[in-house]
């Protein structure tokens, strides 16, 4: 068990690490805004603990960790919203940028990528979760309608009795921008238990292996999101 503290530490550390210098990449005020934020939340707890009552050096002490504790709530507040803006600059506009966004979504949801496609590219996730099935589409418009239609026909024959979202990620009129897809997506409702997702799924294993052995399209699919859950969420 010492070992895995310490290790356990370092992956946090070092996942910061990378967090900052990609999103430093974009937003190369990142660091001058997460210092601002440390001083300005520090002089706030300072000022707080000041006027407490107590003396000596018990009060020096509240008062230094105080405000330590408060500058860096404020520094991780600040850089987990300024990391999230930049990672989701640099994810737009690639394939499978709505699959990389989503995999910051709670851990009742379950996602998969690309179970839907076609030579254009024009790609479609599906997501379940509290809300149903949510199938989210990338690409053109014009052409996802029938995409997202045919995906929605295909999960209906297999489960007919849970919801079946269709969400066009775009900056069209009518679609969600990648940054608002995460909250758009948890504001759809709360339409099934966390326990009958396990079923939902199982229910469409059979019919996601029809699929196993038709090939991928072509481009990565981000997934620079998922290891900054930690850092992008829970604020």
């Amino acid at each position: 068990m010492s070992n895995t503290a310490p290790a356990k530490k370092m992956g946090r550390i070092q996942q910061f690490r990378e967090t900052y210098k990609m999103a430093s990449r974009t937003d190369r005020w990142l660091g001058l805004y997460v210092v601002a934020a440390f001083v300005l939340g520090a002089a706030l707890g300072a000022l707080i603990f000041w006027f407490m009552p107590g003396a000596g050096l018990v009060h020096w002490i509240l008062l230094g960790s105080g405000a330590f504790m408060l500058g860096l709530l404020a520094a991780m507040i600040v850089f987990g919203r300024r990391a999230q803006g930049a990672m989701y600059k640099q994810m737009e506009g690639q394939i499978g940028a709505a699959a990389g966004a989503m995999q910051v979504l709670g851990k009742v949801w379950r996602v998969t990528p690309a179970i839907g496609f076609n030579k254009q590219q024009d790609v479609v996730h599906r997501a379940v979760g509290p809300p149903g099935i949510v199938l989210v589409g990338e690409g053109n418009s014009n052409r996802l309608r029938n995409l997202l239609a045919a995906e929605k026909r295909r999960h209906e024959r297999v489960i007919s009795d849970v919801p079946i979202h269709e969400v066009v990620c775009g900056n069209g009129e009518g679609e969600v921008p990648l940054p608002k897809l995460v909250r758009h997506l948890n504001n759809l409702g709360k339409n099934i238990k966390p326990a009958d997702i396990t079923i939902i799924l199982n229910r469409m294993k059979a019919m996601d292996a029809m699929q196993s052995n038709i090939p991928m399209p072509k481009g990565p699919i981000p997934t620079s999101m998922k290891g900054m859950r930690g850092n992008l969420r829970g604020r």
